[in-house]
């Protein structure tokens, strides 16, 4: 492994004007210093700038879509293969995460509740926590991770690494509330009367978007966001059909043949996955099969009803075929997600978008007077750099908001 990172790092052309940085990564990591300071021997170095500017920057190296971003516009790639970043940020921040000291500012005497510990959770609670405010994290499962650890399996991100996360939240004196639903007995009115001086929901998108279709209450159907929380309950039998063609649908596809599942099958409404390349390429590897142009009708319980869709030369959709049946055991629907409502239903002021999610300002300020949000509940499902770039601006917010709020109090 080492010598493979060694070689890509090598391969590295150090451009003076670096489009894998500038163009293709959303947090802005400054890759070819990152790889420079790795070649010289400076790996400790590597890792403090990959953490200081990405918190998530070991998840990020596993689960970015890197054909698109980072390595999809490093020049290598125009004539050949390109460096393979990913691995080599993987290899400094994997090692680092577990050195980094988690320092932090004299106690500002100011407290905030983090809703939420995916990847908009931890990097507001981490940005603060790091300048002296006294943070608490309040997660409604019984472990630390969000999405991350009960959305993406296991074989793309090792939940060791979150338990690593962890540990450096307490060391940093962050407090971690597990198994506790705000929107239940406790609501924002309480943390306000508690003494927060500010709220930041990252709350993610838990809720499954249906199809809107007959036959999506059936035992044989589910939805990826359920089973992917904990596939080991579900029993889905030898024939598996997946609706939708997104990573989620990747993820739930790979998942099920692991679990047993000896044929299972894509279906995608066009002529292409909406996932990235590279878990596409991964669930071909394992064994899943796609078939494209395929829209829903219903859902048996012998499997889906499809009809073959047909489309000009401009992409438009010009008719459908009659629905027929495709043999499954089980169908799973992976056709996106939303917000659930708890925490709006309980408090006031709060206001949301017609698709569910959090209205926010340009810096993250909800309507409802210190409350922030960012991340997959403002955004809809989104990638964990997207959500890392969006939280650091944020985080950036509630520290001026709350210097305000002292500098009003002297």
């Amino acid at each position: 492994m080492a010598i493979h990172v060694i070689n890509e790092a090598r391969r590295c052309l150090q451009c003076k004007k670096p489009l894998c940085r500038l163009k293709g990564c959303p947090a802005q990591t400054n890759i070819p210093e990152m790889i420079r300071l790795f070649l010289n021997g400076n790996i400790n170095e590597a890792g403090e700038m990959l953490f200081a500017n990405n918190p998530m920057s070991v998840v990020c190296s596993l689960v970015c879509d890197h054909e698109k971003q980072c390595e999809g516009n490093c020049i290598q790639g125009h004539k050949g293969a390109p460096v393979q970043i990913s691995s080599i940020e993987h290899y400094i921040s994997d090692i680092y995460l577990d050195k980094v000291i988690m320092e932090h500012e004299p106690p500002k005497g100011q407290n905030i509740a983090v809703i939420g510990s995916g990847p908009a959770g931890i990097t507001v609670s981490v940005k603060l926590a790091q300048r002296g405010y006294d943070v608490t994290i309040f997660e409604r499962k019984s472990k630390l991770g969000g999405m991350m650890r009960y959305g993406i399996p296991s074989f793309r991100l090792p939940l060791s690494i979150l338990d690593r996360y962890q540990k450096k939240l307490l060391e940093l004196g962050i407090h971690i509330r597990p198994n506790t639903t705000i929107g239940g007995v406790l609501t924002l009115d309480t943390l306000f009367r508690d003494g927060y001086d500010a709220v930041f929901i990252g709350s993610g998108v838990w809720r499954a978007r249906g199809l809107g279709v007959k036959g999506e209450s059936l035992g044989c159907c589910h939805y990826a966001v359920d089973y992917l929380q904990n596939p080991d309950v579900y029993n889905l039998g030898d024939r598996v059909a997946i609706i939708g063609s997104g990573n989620s649908a990747m993820d739930a596809a790979r998942t099920a043949v692991r679990k047993g599942s000896r044929y299972v099958t894509v279906y995608a409404r066009r002529n292409e996955v909406r996932a990235s390349i590279r878990e596409y390429e991964y669930a071909q590897a394992d064994g899943v099969e796609f078939e494209f142009n395929k829209g829903v009708d219903s859902i048996t319980r012998e499997g889906p009803m499809l009809k073959e869709r047909h489309f000009d030369e401009e992409g438009k959709l010009i008719g459908e075929d009659e629905a027929q049946l495709y043999p499954a055991d089980s169908t799973i629907i992976a056709v996106s997600q939303g917000p659930k409502d708890k925490i709006v239903r309980s408090t006031t002021g709060l206001e949301v978008n017609e698709r569910g999610l959090v209205e926010v300002d340009e810096n993250g300020a909800t309507t409802r007077d210190g409350v922030f949000s960012a991340g997959d509940v403002v955004l809809g499902p989104c990638n964990v750099v997207q959500v890392v770039k969006d939280a650091k601006h944020v985080a950036n917010s509630i520290d001026e908001y709350l210097t305000k709020k002292r500098e009003a109090a002297k």
